[in-house]
């Protein structure tokens, strides 16, 4: 069963006379009528309020109208009215009202004018309506605009400027009377083709807002931060000037890469001690944080020593009375193209240069030395005619910078450093960057150069005390010593041979805990006082290492070191030691080989068919200078014909990345391999075999082999 719906009252016919005033009411629009024959004018009565008039005060007459028009716009609405009069045309003012009551409204209007039979004007109908609220609105949204710190401005469908405030008149550098009216593209061609137009156009043509940074060249010469939204009417654009935002924040990008270029620096020339590659890198981190190209140079001492080169690019120079040689050893510019130029510059300038040159006045007075744009010209006066001279008008620096690089009151270098004619000369920060990167690489260097020395002279001590070994007439000894390949590691690795009185023959091998000179010292103190009491006592390995160890601790010495000593004596074929002789004569039941260990890596005995076996005499002995009243013990083997004993320090066989155990291991596989090989092949192929390439530790070697 279908439920019936309720029936709605009918609805009263309505007349659209009525409906179209009601509308005009609800608008709160008046309407008017001027009868331009008669002058009449007639208003209706919401138009009356909106004048402050009512029947009894309105006289119907234009005057009446324009009393209560504000003075300033009266001139404006009679012109409007008499070209609505005169054209039969439109009436479309918008006006102020002053009331009786001393209020001021706004009024817009709007009519035509209606011609005759005769074509002229008879009477000019329209309507009117109070628009004081929105122009209240406009005005509130004009000041907001005129007094915010940020410019405003907008653009019509067509690109026309249609409002600019007060601000966006000093970022434009222009005023509203030029602006408003005109096009965007033609008042600021730059904008063609920039991140302007592109951002502004799609906005238009997609109606999404828009925010972009972007630079606008001279005559605003400024960076600005732009926000764009789309209307139906067109663009609104809020914009600031960042330009001192950006320079801060190139500022700390610059600061934080050249902050970085000197951490690099130090980690490039500290972690290396080959000085030449090093430097010559050096010249790749400058570019181009601090320069376009750049050229380094190194000073040597020309007093002979064995790593100074004599080479015809070398300059020569003077400071404090001592002869000095500079030499250019790297370049680089950030033009890879450019490269090969200024490689060729290096190699040749030194020898072109004159002696005004601006690199040799800023090695003399030991500061930087500045060269003003135009660079490559100046530096062509202090060069003699020829190919430097021709390669530097090709590279034609616009600025440029000599440095010293000085560390501990030493000039060790120096840096010079060029820039293009694209880029602004040094900045006070930068030379400071420039010169701190200048300290860091000269103190580098100059570690380098005490590394050396201390080296040199560490390894030049210990050579003195490794002399070549003795040959006695029952045994052939072959020794090998090879330094760390880094300048800190040397020292205390130390091998001995040398005869006793009784006829023994002691064969030492040992390593001071330690490393450079301080360990190369202590190791002599140990060998001179093992080869004193060895010579005076005659005793044997074990005796002679307790002595050695009291002797230590009674000179209060802070020795540590692990030694292995050994003894060649003569056996008798029943066994017995032979009478021996001072010159270690036979006996006729061959050789005996006794030996104690301070805590040293076990010899290796290798017979004659490459049977390797390690010798041990019981536990393992305290180090020297650990315990000195520890009892010591002592091995003993009879060394068939052909056996070979071998003696080494830890560097052979232990490192960083391998355990002690794996690497005697892989010795006694090498040694059983070349039993048959000479004394003097066997000790060579175990160094070229065990040894990497770049040793971390010194390895001192022994090989002894009775001889048949």
């Amino acid at each position: 069963m279908t439920q019936d719906r309720p029936q709605l009252p009918a609805l009263p016919s309505v007349d659209p006379g009525d409906v179209s005033e009601f509308a005009v009411q609800a608008a709160r629009i008046g309407t008017f009528e001027w009868d331009l024959r008669s002058g009449a004018l007639h208003w209706d009565r919401r138009l009356l309020e909106m004048f402050g008039y009512d029947d009894g005060t309105f006289d119907r007459t234009i005057d009446s109208f324009l009393r209560r028009v504000h003075p300033d716009d009266v001139g404006r609405v009679t012109e409007a009215l008499e070209r609505a009069r005169d054209t039969c045309g439109e009436y479309a003012p918008e006006f102020r009202t002053f009331l009786p009551d001393g209020s001021s409204r706004w009024v817009w209007a709007r009519g035509r004018a209606v011609a005759g039979d005769d074509g002229r004007a008879v009477r000019l109908i329209g309507a009117a309506y109070d628009t004081t609220i929105t122009q209240e609105s406009h005005a509130r949204v004009e000041r907001v605009l005129e007094t915010m710190p940020a410019a405003f401005y907008s653009l019509d469908r067509q690109w026309r400027f249609t409002y600019v405030n007060a601000e966006a008149e000093r970022l434009l550098g222009s005023t509203r009377d030029r602006l408003l009216g005109g096009e965007v593209w033609e008042l600021f061609p730059a904008a063609l083709g920039s991140d302007f137009e592109r951002h502004y156009r799609h906005a238009m043509a997609t109606g999404e807002p828009a925010r972009f940074e972007e630079y606008y060249p001279a005559p605003l010469d400024g960076w600005y931060e732009v926000r764009a939204w789309p209307s139906p009417d067109g663009l609104s654009v809020y914009f600031l000037d960042i330009t001192a935002s950006r320079k801060d924040q190139d500022r700390l990008a610059h600061a934080a890469q050249r902050a970085d270029l000197a951490g690099r620096v130090s980690e490039e020339l500290t972690e290396t001690l080959d000085v030449e590659p090093a430097v010559a890198r050096l010249a790749q981190l400058l570019v181009p944080t601090l320069a376009d190209w750049c050229v380094v140079s190194i000073v040597e001492d020309d007093d002979g020593s064995a790593h100074t080169r004599r080479r015809p690019d070398i300059a020569s120079w003077r400071v404090d009375e001592h002869a000095r040689r500079l030499r250019d050893i790297g370049s680089w510019h950030a033009d890879e193209a450019t490269r090969p130029l200024v490689e060729r510059y290096a190699q040749i300038r030194l020898a072109h240069l004159k002696d005004d040159s601006f690199l040799q006045r800023a090695m003399s007075a030991r500061a930087p030395v500045t060269i003003a744009p135009p660079a490559y010209r100046a530096i062509q006066g202090v060069l003699h005619e020829g190919e430097a001279h021709d390669l530097m008008g090709r590279l034609a620096p616009a600025s440029g910078t000599a440095l010293p690089m000085r560390a501990r009151g030493r000039t060790v270098g120096a840096l010079s450093l060029f820039r293009g004619p694209g880029r602004e000369p040094m900045t006070a920060e930068e030379l400071a960057s420039a010169e701190d990167v200048a300290r860091r690489a000269a103190l580098a260097l100059d570690n380098v150069r005490l590394y050396r020395e201390q080296r040199h002279v560490a390894e030049g001590f210990q050579r003195s005390l490794l002399t070549e070994p003795i040959q006695p007439e029952r045994a052939q000894i072959a020794v090998r010593y090879h330094p760390a390949a880094q300048a800190n590691q040397v020292g205390g690795d130390w091998y001995d041979a040398f005869l006793q009185p009784d006829g023994g023959t002691v064969v030492v091998i040992g390593d001071v805990v330690g490393h450079d000179l301080e360990a190369a010292v202590t190791m002599s103190h140990v060998r001179s006082a093992l080869r004193s009491i060895a010579v005076t006592t005659c005793a044997g390995p074990a005796e002679l290492l307790t002595q050695v160890d009291r002797a230590l601790r009674t000179l209060r010495s802070d020795a540590i070191a692990t030694v292995v000593v050994a003894r060649l004596e003569p056996v008798r074929e029943d066994g017995a030691e032979a009478a021996g002789s001072g010159s270690g004569s036979d006996g006729p039941g061959g050789t005996r080989l006794r030996w104690s260990s301070a805590g040293h890596p076990l010899p290796m005995l290798v017979d004659a068919d490459g049977v390797v076996t390690p010798l041990s005499a019981g536990r393992p002995d305290a180090l020297l200078g650990v315990m000195p009243d520890s009892v010591r013990h002592e091995g003993s083997v009879v060394l068939a014909p052909g056996a070979t004993v071998v003696l080494y320090t830890d560097g052979l066989v232990e490192r960083r990345d391998r355990h002690l155990r794996a690497g005697m291991e892989q010795l006694r596989e090498t040694l059983s391999g070349l039993a048959s090989l000479s004394l003097d092949r066997l000790c060579d192929e175990v160094v070229a075999r065990m040894l990497p390439e770049h040793p971390f530790d010194d390895v001192a070697l022994v090989a002894v082999r009775p001889r048949a």
